[in-house]
């Protein structure tokens, strides 16, 4: 019986594949490279990037876990596409 804090490596690897390819080339990305070459720090910048990441992961795994409580994961699914969509078309009406 699989249990809420066992490993799970098939959802593991979809996971990291799918975060791995959203964020190449993002603007986090950027704003590292750019940090780690002003401030010649990489291991600070590295680290402080790792933490600052953990942190907004462990919110959304957290928000993600009470809200499958209460709304059907196909409706966050739904909720979450048109999200994307609505800020991207924002985006690329220079609205954000």
């Amino acid at each position: 019986m699989k249990g809420v804090y066992s490993m799970d490596w098939k959802i593991f690897f979809a996971t990291f594949c799918t975060i791995f390819v959203a964020e190449l080339g993002d603007k986090t990305q950027l704003a590292n490279l750019s940090l780690a070459a002003e401030s010649g720090s990489r291991i600070s910048v590295f680290s402080a990037s790792v933490a600052a990441y953990g942190v907004a992961t462990l919110i959304a795994v957290c928000l993600g876990t009470l809200l499958n409580r209460s709304v059907r994961p196909e409706y966050l699914k739904y909720g979450t596409a048109s999200l994307f969509i609505v800020i991207g078309l924002l985006m690329l009406l220079g609205k954000i």
